[in-house]
C-alpha cells in the first residue's frame, strides 16, 4: 500500500509561516553563494559516507557550519538536523531540516545540478509525522531557486509554479537516483532496466532536491528513488506538494527510504509499476 507523505493531523504553531519562509530563501540562497564562491577556488574530498564514492566536501561542512550559525542567531529555540551531523536541539517544537550540499558529486566535478536545501518542520523531522511549513531549494548553476509556504504555494523565483496534469505512464519522463553502496546499485540497476521499457525515458541528475522541484514546475512527470534521508527531500517535497503534486511511501507508513512523486494519475501508476519490480 503506498500512502501521502504528510497525511498526519495538523499540527498547530503560532509561527507566522511568511516570516519562516523568507528565512528558507536567505539561508538557502546565502549558503548557495558561499558554495558557489569555493567551488570557483577548488574542490577536494575531506571525508567519506557510506562507501569511498559517497563523499563529503570541506564545503559541505564549512556551508553546514555557517547555516547552522545563522540559525543559532535568528532561532536559537528552533532545533536542527543536518546532513553533516552538526545539528542541535531544540524547545519550539520547530526543526530546521538542511542539506547543505545536495548532489555534492556534481559540485565536485563541476556538473550544474547541486543544490542547497533548507526546510522547517513542526513535530518530529520525518515523513508522516512532520508539518512542512516552508522551505527553499536554491540551485546557482542553474541560476534557480524554487521555495514554497504551507497554504501559499511554491514558487520558481517570482514565478507561481503549479504541477501539470498527469500522463500515462509510458509517456513520463521520469527521475531517479542511485545508492553509493555497490549491491543497492546493482538492484537499482536491474529494476531500472525492467522500468524503463514502461516509461517515456528515465534521468539520473544526481540532486534528487532539485529532481522533486523539476516534477513541480514540470520538467519532470515524476521521480522515484531508494536511500534517501530526511535533509535531501524535505524542502523539495513542500514544493512539490504545494505546486498540486503528491509524494507518495510505502509500507503502512511513509518514508523516505523510498519515494515516488509526481502529479495526479502519473505518481500512482508509477507507484504500481515499483511495486512489482525488486531492488
Amino acid at each position: 500500500m503506498w500512502r501521502k507523505v504528510g497525511d498526519n493531523e495538523r499540527m498547530i504553531t503560532r509561527e507566522n509561516p511568511a516570516d519562516l519562509h523568507a528565512l528558507c530563501r536567505t539561508l538557502a540562497d546565502g549558503a548557495a553563494e558561499i558554495a558557489t564562491r569555493r567551488r570557483r577556488q577548488g574542490v577536494s574530498v575531506a571525508a567519506t559516507k557510506s562507501s569511498d564514492v559517497d563523499i563529503v566536501t570541506a564545503v559541505d561542512q564549512e556551508v553546514e557550519q555557517w547555516l547552522l550559525d545563522q540559525l543559532a542567531s535568528a532561532r536559537p529555540d528552533d532545533a536542527v538536523l543536518g546532513e553533516e551531523g552538526d545539528g542541535r536541539t531544540g524547545t519550539s517544537g520547530l526543526t530546521w531540516v538542511v542539506d547543505p550540499i545536495d548532489g555534492t558529486v556534481n559540485y565536485l566535478y563541476g556538473l550544474p545540478h547541486w543544490s542547497v536545501s533548507v526546510a522547517v518542520c513542526a513535530g518530529p523531522p520525518e515523513p508522516g509525522a512532520w508539518e512542512l511549513l516552508a522551505g527553499a531549494v536554491a540551485a546557482p548553476a542553474l541560476g534557480v531557486t524554487w521555495h514554497a509556504v504551507r497554504g501559499g504555494g511554491a514558487f520558481r523565483g517570482e514565478t507561481r509554479i503549479e504541477a501539470r496534469a498527469g500522463v500515462p505512464l509510458g509517456k513520463a519522463l521520469v527521475g531517479t537516483g542511485f545508492s553509493y553502496v555497490a549491491e543497492r546499485r546493482s538492484r537499482q540497476g536491474a529494476a531500472v532496466a525492467a522500468l524503463l521499457p514502461q516509461v517515456r525515458d528515465i534521468r539520473r541528475l544526481g540532486s534528487v532536491a532539485i529532481d522533486l522541484c523539476l516534477v513541480a514546475d514540470g520538467s519532470l512527470d515524476a521521480h522515484y528513488e531508494r536511500g534517501l534521508n530526511v535533509w535531501d527531500i524535505a524542502a523539495g517535497s513542500l514544493v512539490l506538494t504545494e505546486s498540486g503534486g503528491e509524494v507518495l511511501g510505502p509500507g503502512s507508513a511513509p518514508a523516505p527510504d523510498m519515494i515516488v512523486a509526481g502529479h495526479g494519475h502519473t505518481v500512482r501508476e508509477l507507484a504500481a509499476a515499483l511495486a512489482a519490480l525488486v531492488e
